[in-house]
């Protein structure tokens, strides 16, 4: 079989998928699947929508395969399909502003697992200019954004001026026109990305930039452009820039994630233990796997720091699938895999072979309400190191209480994730908990199984954990890398400046997106450890794609206690414009002793945080402090065994 960037797949194999030949269609579902992900990906710029609109597309060129008259044609029609999805959703998200206008918040937010100008710079290794043209796509029109997608693929080579004028609906003249004004929008963005990336920044386009958050949109291109275009300091912005058709040019497709690929996942369609799915509507769900594999207890590093106080709280933007699971990672690939396997039958048995017609309900989980603790001590514990030996002995365990059996109905998102020691039942704890991700403080995640709703994300810790074994099995964990964890600490891994930086390339040549090194406090702060680090790092050149950082507040009052987390992350943000991952966070006081907030208290934050942290567009990730529990002491933890949550678990599990 032959095949090329320009021809698409072989007529003949088009031909036999669409008579029903099943190894013809998984093929094509294979071959279409980069060319598919990469339009939708860019013309909704990675937000969360992306996999759902990839798997509806693949289901419907499927469904549709058998009315295909000309094989030839097949990419054509293949791309016309992808963007009419594109646009239904677009659609169907404007009907859902106009009844439910709370819920245009969510919408908006950008998947950060598939942000494409970030993907696209890290998985190309991109150069200054290129990246600078990837930084640009964030700022255009939701039209602009449709076609940049596909002229995009024109200039990699991927498709030709006729399919992308055909996809659109245009003539050849009309789409050129349409190109032409596209790409001017494209240098006014790149000005936009040079002139707020300058340093010094002009102090008239800095006052410009005082009220905005920190978002691109086009409303802030025009404005930032007006003053570019019209500015003495910022006239000479454009001076040295290539045109983008020669950078685009003979670029790649950006890789579809794992979790994407039918390769990997047709062994759950067609392997000896394979479960059928269900297909209701244009959504397919596969089977929900739990882990299993749970190890012996142990605690996790109690912390040592006062939290920070700010200054903004934000109106919640979660976002829930309504009347289905949400299909997420690894599990959209196996729900598409899936309908190509139910629809391959149908092709063949005829019309007769019935469909579902129903969606499953969402997730409930019973777990074990226990009873409230005492209230909480004042006596500190030491901080483990991040050795491999074996967890400390777990405290011994009251007398068994009164407990009551409660349901609990379990929501998902992007953002929501969770710090994972071992203890018994970490596995059931972790599937039942909601998270989409969660990390261990470590390149690997002994005696923990990833539920199939959730990631992990590796964490080189130290200067000690720079090893080519750790950096091979964080390059082989998933596209995120987490920096070192708490330098600033002495009890934690405690490096200087210097130190990180001489190690930072090490870890970027893993090729991950790659995050700062976790801060304990003072991330805002002029000249602290994280503002000498990223000053480092952008004096050598070094790559730092977003910020992560840690927070434990002492106010336990719920309002003040979010405010105050809100306001350090819009500080942060405020100082180096990336995206940030809160990757520890709760109610802990610090200041004397360690203090805990009462139960209810930490519940009550748990709600609030998670619904303000979901509504900060720059937040991209954030992950409660941690998944596990001593039933015998107060803590921040959500779960004491596999089944048995705590308030803030149950409140956790919620949060969406």
């Amino acid at each position: 079989m032959t095949e090329n960037h320009r021809s698409g797949p072989d007529p003949g194999v088009v031909t036999a998928a669409r008579a029903g030949d099943r190894a013809a269609l998984e093929h094509l579902v294979t071959a279409c699947l980069p060319l598919v992900y990469n339009i939708v990906g860019r013309a909704l710029n990675g937000h969360a929508d992306v996999d759902d609109v990839v798997q509806e597309t693949l289901l419907r060129m499927v469904r549709g395969l058998e009315k295909l008259r000309d094989p030839s044609a097949f990419r054509s029609w293949l791309v016309a399909i992808t963007i009419r999805q594109v646009r239904n959703r677009e659609q169907s998200r404007a009907t859902d502003r106009d009844r439910r206008a709370r819920l245009d918040d969510a919408e908006t937010i950008t998947d950060p697992a598939l942000d494409f100008a970030g993907l696209t710079i890290l998985r190309l290794g991109l150069t200054e200019q290129r990246r600078e043209v990837a930084e640009a796509t964030r700022w255009l029109d939701p039209d602009d954004q449709e076609l940049l997608s596909l002229w995009w693929l024109e200039e990699t080579g991927d498709l030709e001026r006729a399919e992308l004028a055909g996809a659109l609906g245009l003539s050849d003249r009309h789409a050129a026109v349409r190109v032409q004004r596209m790409k001017k929008q494209m240098e006014v963005s790149r000005g936009v990305v040079r002139g707020l990336a300058a340093d010094p920044r002009c102090a008239e386009l800095d006052g410009i930039a005082t009220p905005w958050d920190g978002t691109p949109s086009p409303l802030w291109r025009k404005r930032f452009g007006r003053h570019i275009r019209g500015c003495g300091v910022c006239a000479g912005l454009e001076r040295g820039l290539l045109p983008m058709d020669r950078l685009l040019s003979g670029l790649p497709l950006v890789a579809v994630p794992a979790g994407l690929d039918p390769a990997r996942v047709l062994a759950h369609v067609t392997g000896p233990h394979a479960t059928a799915s269900h297909v209701t509507g244009p959504h397919a769900t596969a089977p929900h796997a739990t882990g299993a594999a749970d190890s012996g207890g142990g605690g996790r590093r109690p912390r040592g720091r006062h939290g920070r106080a700010g200054r903004r709280t934000g109106t919640r933007a979660g976002r829930q699938l309504v009347g289905r699971q949400a299909v997420v990672g690894g599990s959209a690939a196996v729900a598409v895999v899936a309908a190509v396997a139910l629809v391959a039958a149908r092709m063949t048995a005829g019309p007769s072979t019935p469909a579902a017609d129903t969606a499953p309900p969402p997730t409930t989980v019973a777990v074990v309400a226990p009873s409230q603790s005492p209230g909480p001590t004042h006596s500190a514990s030491p901080s483990p190191s991040p050795s491999r030996s074996a967890s400390p002995k777990p405290s011994a365990r009251p007398a068994p209480s009164k407990h009551t059996a409660a349901e609990v109905r379990v929501a998902s998102g992007a953002k929501k994730g969770v710090g994972v020691w071992t203890f018994n039942g970490v596995s059931q704890a972790l599937a039942a908990s909601g998270a989409s991700w969660y990390y261990t403080w470590n390149t690997q995640h002994q005696g923990v199984t990833t539920p199939a709703s959730a990631s992990f994300v590796p964490m080189i810790w130290g200067s000690a954990s720079v090893t080519d074994a750790a950096l091979a099995q964080a390059r082989a964990a998933g596209p995120y890398l987490l920096g070192f964890n708490e330098p600033d600490m002495a009890q934690q891994s405690n490096m200087t400046v210097d130190q990180a930086l001489g190690l930072w390339p090490k870890l970027m040549a893993a090729g991950k997106v790659l995050g700062s090194p976790a801060v304990a406090y003072g991330g805002d702060t002029a000249g602290g450890w994280l503002d000498r680090f990223m000053s480092g790092a952008k004096a050598k050149g070094y790559r730092v794609d977003f910020i992560t950082l840690h927070w434990y507040g002492g106010d336990f009052r719920t309002p003040q206690a979010v405010q105050q987390l809100t306001s350090y992350l819009a500080a942060v943000y405020a100082r180096y414009h990336k995206p940030i991952w809160l990757t520890e966070y709760a109610l802990i006081d610090f200041s004397q002793g360690t203090r805990f907030p009462s139960a209810q208290q930490q519940a009550d934050f748990v709600t609030a945080s998670t619904k303000a942290l979901d509504a900060l567009p720059y937040l991209q990730r954030y992950a409660w402090f941690g998944l596990g529990a001593d039933p015998a002491k107060p803590s921040s933890g959500l779960f004491t065994s596999g089944t048995a949550a705590t308030a803030a678990g149950r409140a956790f599990q919620a949060a969406r």
